[in-house]
């Protein structure tokens, strides 16, 4: 039984529970009784069969006193040891206390309590309460104090799980913030620039920019490749714009897999850092493809032509991306330099 709170409910579970398993074993001893010592320095077992009423209602006494001593035991030690005002070593003193004064009450109280066993013509008297009493509040007081530390361990395992959670959300809610202003701050300085140099191009640039601007306000943590794929390729027509003839794009992505989740803004930020650390001359056009594989994964590649000097920015591209993978799926991104092709793969969830 899983203990999620010491209640009274539980403590009758966990009573009634240790006193069927006590009482099976009394039952079991009940079958033989030892009768008195022979001459001959030998013991005789007298099998008794549990058949009159008397030795039933024997057995029945038995049962109810032990599950009601145990009830008692069990829901007076949980109400101690929830006391969380009182210090744990004096919780524990008076759960022992509690314990000690419980057992005489109910070994007086039963003590005087016999059964007539019509068939021996003798009567049975409850002898041994206090060793049988003493015997159940010693394994109540275990019982209880095991009970209280898994409890305890499932109430610290729950508020870690708890703390990790919010913690991991406000991790990548921090980092998708981050994302949006980053954006922002680029297509406004793309957006100066062509101001200067082509009014035509900055007039078209901002109504794909209306459009790019309607996917990034969105408050979604994941979506499907489909939506993304849209994104995308509305951000590199911007990037078109602006560059021309020197930028070009491939798309190789099997519609199969547009219905997988990927994370909002990845493939825009792998397109972005493309473009932010190469080179882009008329004469070396740069091509960024975005391709996908047999296996569920899409990655986008590149020539490697870094520029001498980078664009600033807050070093958030990759690094961000890694962590919000590793944050809301447990994976890492594949990064990979191979035969001059700078390569970034990320999978897609189902």
């Amino acid at each position: 039984m899983i203990i999620q709170r010491l209640s009274y409910r539980n403590a009758f579970y966990i009573a009634l529970a240790f006193t069927t398993f006590l009482n099976v074993i009394f039952l079991l001893m009940f079958f033989y009784i030892r009768s008195a010592a022979v001459s001959s320095g030998t013991f005789e077992y007298t099998q008794i069969p549990i058949s009159t009423p008397s030795e039933i209602v024997h057995l029945v006494i038995n049962f109810i006193s032990v599950l009601g001593i145990s009830f008692v035991l069990c829901a007076i030690n949980f109400k101690l040891l929830t006391m969380e005002h009182i210090k744990p070593k004096i919780r524990v003193l008076l759960v022992v206390v509690s314990t000690i004064v419980v057992v005489i009450f109910s070994s007086a109280l039963f003590a005087n309590i016999q059964i007539y066993l019509e068939d021996f013509g003798i009567w049975i008297p409850f002898r041994g309460i206090i060793i049988r009493d003493t015997f159940v509040g010693f394994f109540i007081v275990l019982i209880s104090l095991l009970a209280y530390v898994f409890m305890k361990q499932q109430q610290t395992a729950l508020e870690n799980e708890i703390l990790v959670a919010e913690n991991m959300r406000t991790r990548y809610n921090v980092l998708k913030n981050q994302v949006d202003p980053h954006f922002l701050f680029n297509s406004l300085n793309t957006l100066n620039t062509l101001i200067k140099i082509d009014a035509d191009k900055a007039q078209q640039y901002v109504q794909e920019l209306s459009l790019v601007f309607r996917y990034t306000l969105q408050n979604k943590e994941v979506i499907p490749l489909e939506e993304e794929l849209k994104f995308t390729q509305a951000y590199c027509n911007l990037m078109q714009i602006r560059y021309g003839e020197s930028l070009k794009f491939e798309y190789k992505v099997n519609p199969k897999f547009y219905s997988r989740n990927i994370i909002p803004l990845s493939l825009q930020v792998l397109v972005e850092n493309a473009i932010k650390h190469n080179v882009i001359t008329t004469r070396e056009p740069l091509t960024v493809s975005i391709v996908s594989d047999d296996k569920g994964s899409i990655s986008v590649s590149n020539p490697i032509r870094l520029k001498t000097e980078t664009e600033s920015g807050e070093g958030i591209g990759l690094i961000n991306l890694s962590e919000r993978y590793r944050l809301m799926w447990h994976k890492d991104i594949v990064v990979s330099q191979n035969d001059g092709i700078f390569c970034v793969k990320i999978f897609l969830s189902e």
